[in-house]
């Protein structure tokens, strides 16, 4: 894998899509899971069994992994980038693990005890790390290796494998959550499909942190400092990212439906899972907003998001200006 810092952001796709379709996307061999947390592959497949699909291809040696028929550039720039011990530690540490975060998702859930709980993109385990409790069964699916050991020790049991292809019966889960993770997928349609699958009558669907579109419009000058944020962030640290060994490459290298013209809206969450339906509550924000959310409370963007919505005729202040949604959908009794 080459991890040469010159490597620029718009090389990563040719330079992953060069690799072999069965070379296994991991940066460096790690560990064996079970000796780390004292689980073996048997134990987490057993936990597992009564959730999987009759269909399901379930292999591995530290823990269980569902076949994956085969990587895009975008699923294998996710799986070097949330396979790094060192860099996951710095995710699990920091990032979306404000206060703000753990109020409004347990003033909407309530507490995770006795429920099963299925994380899809779960990296490495800050939904759970987060919220704490004692679920009945916690599921953290995930592409990245590294990630899922991590995941592991914070409680999960992990599953690596497809978000697009989940191998999970339908109709389990108490809550399935997408945190920050839709918009690392190739086909945002697709894992919300399966994620709506696996929820159980009565259950929720939770997704937050995911850019909305409309935010991030920019056009002009602001079109043009958004290219550019691409060598600036070599220098300088960016949301728990260092600049230390292209971290900042390779995490924007994933962030496959951040970028001015795509991410996440209400009228795609809402054209895939009312038809199923759900019952669909969404709430823009700019992340440092708890329970207030629920009455409407979107927060403020940072000053160079606001400078940069104003470069390009939209309003800071708008509902479409926030940076994110926060979607709590409930599929009926």
């Amino acid at each position: 894998m080459n991890t040469d810092p010159s490597l620029n952001l718009f090389a990563i796709p040719d330079a992953l899509a060069s690799l072999d379709a069965d070379e296994r996307p991991v940066q460096s061999p790690a560990p064996a899971l079970g000796q780390q947390v004292g689980h073996s592959w048997a134990e987490y497949y057993e936990r597992l069994q009564p959730y999987l699909s009759a269909d399901a291809s379930i292999h591995g040696t530290a823990f269980p992994e569902a076949k994956i028929e085969r990587y895009s550039p975008g699923m294998r720039a996710n799986a070097v980038y949330f396979d790094n011990p060192q860099w996951m530690d710095i995710w699990l540490k920091y990032v979306h693990r404000y206060p703000q975060w753990r109020e409004r998702w347990q003033a909407a859930i309530g507490s995770l005890d006795g429920k099963v709980l299925v994380d899809i993109g779960c990296g490495p385990g800050n939904v759970l790390a987060s919220l704490g409790g004692n679920p009945r069964e916690a599921i953290g699916v995930d592409i990245a290796p590294g990630s899922l050991e991590m995941a592991a020790q914070v409680g999960y049991v992990p599953l690596l494998a497809d978000a697009h292809a989940v191998p999970l019966k339908s109709g389990i889960a108490d809550i399935v959550a997408i945190n920050g993770s839709l918009h690392h997928c190739d086909d945002m349609r697709r894992v919300l499909a399966e994620a709506a699958r696996i929820v159980r009558p009565g259950g929720i669907l939770i997704t937050d942190h995911d850019p909305q579109q409309t935010a991030w419009a920019f056009r002009g000058i602001a079109l043009m400092m958004w290219r550019l944020r691409v060598p600036i962030y070599r220098w300088i640290k960016r949301g728990g990212h260092s600049p230390q060994n292209d971290e900042q490459t390779w995490a924007l290298a994933t962030e496959l439906h951040h970028r001015p013209g795509d991410g996440t809206s209400e009228a795609l969450l809402r054209s895939m899972l009312e038809p199923l339906g759900f019952s669909v509550d969404i709430y823009p924000h700019n992340h440092f907003v708890g329970k207030e959310v629920f009455d409407g409370v979107r927060g403020r963007p940072p000053f160079k998001i606001r400078l940069a919505q104003r470069l390009s005729l939209i309003d800071p202040a708008s509902r479409a200006a926030a940076m994110s949604l926060f979607s709590v959908s409930r599929r009926p009794l």
